[in-house]
């Protein structure tokens, strides 16, 4: 009830909403390309020589499907966080199929290619390969609840739950990460590396909450999901909005998003 149809497109078009943000001074990735038509596809490819790591994902895609990050080697070919190579043909095929609507149901799509973003040294210290990235919920620009979503081995470097990343629960006034939920059970340690993140500090906090604060305020969906990721350089960067952000965050902090709004006195109607 408090999202209107009309205002659907900024979190479904991944393009449209960056547009925005990029005008209001909210820090996203650099667009490299975009390609919305074949015939452009070895035109963009030759935009990206210069650059050694890139993100291709497609505008109207969802749960991580389409979403491919590629890394250049010193012999100028390219590979993907699991190793394997991916030749110019290969690269276009993949461009090819974003466009055809693979990811996005069959709807004609575009392809963007953006910078990649290097996870910040925290992230890295509890699992090395993939992008994890926190999701942040608001209702009426009231922060209910957040979470880390980090890979595992098997989420192929992807921080999608649905593909087997690991959500961990976050203490938001605080800024501290609490428990972890992976395949349905609550854990203190990656199941991967074993590193310990329970009661850790997130680093640049405030400024992430900061961020996610003005995007829910310049959006006028009044119940989103934030993905922010924090890049070891950069900072905190906003990477998508979503308009059905999903429930299973309820679980990995384990309490109800009702509680949530009860417990701020907010006179909402769930």
């Amino acid at each position: 009830p408090y999202n209107s149809r009309k205002h659907f497109p900024l979190a479904n078009d991944k393009v449209l909403a960056k547009g925005i943000l990029e005008k209001n001074n909210i820090p996203v990735p650099a667009t490299y390309a975009l390609v919305t038509e074949i015939w452009e596809i070895d035109i963009k490819l030759e935009q990206l020589n210069s650059q050694h790591e890139i993100v291709i994902k497609p505008a109207h895609g969802s749960g991580g499907g389409g979403i491919l990050i590629l890394f250049k080697k010193d012999n100028g070919e390219w590979f993907n966080h699991a190793g394997a190579h991916y030749n110019r043909s290969k690269i276009k095929y993949h461009l090819a199929s974003i466009l055809y609507g693979v990811y996005s149901n069959g709807d004609k799509d575009k392809a963007i290619i953006e910078y990649c973003i290097t996870p910040h040294s925290f992230l890295t210290s509890i699992y090395s390969k993939g992008v994890p990235d926190f999701r942040i919920i608001f209702l009426q620009d009231m922060p209910l609840m957040a979470m880390l979503r980090i890979p595992t081995d098997k989420s192929d470097g992807k921080a999608n739950l649905h593909q087997g990343a690991m959500g961990i629960g976050i203490n938001m006034s605080e800024g501290i990460l609490t428990q972890g939920y992976f395949k349905n059970k609550y854990v203190d340690a990656h199941p991967d590396t074993g590193f310990y993140f329970s009661g850790k500090k997130i680093p640049q906090w405030q400024k992430t909450m900061e961020i996610a604060q003005k995007v829910a305020q310049l959006i006028p969906l009044k119940y989103l999901g934030i993905d922010i990721i924090l890049d070891e350089k950069k900072g905190p960067m906003v990477i998508e909005i979503n308009a059905r952000p999903g429930l299973q965050i309820q679980n990995i902090n384990k309490t109800g998003i009702n509680i949530i709004i009860n417990e701020n006195k907010k006179n909402l109607l769930w």
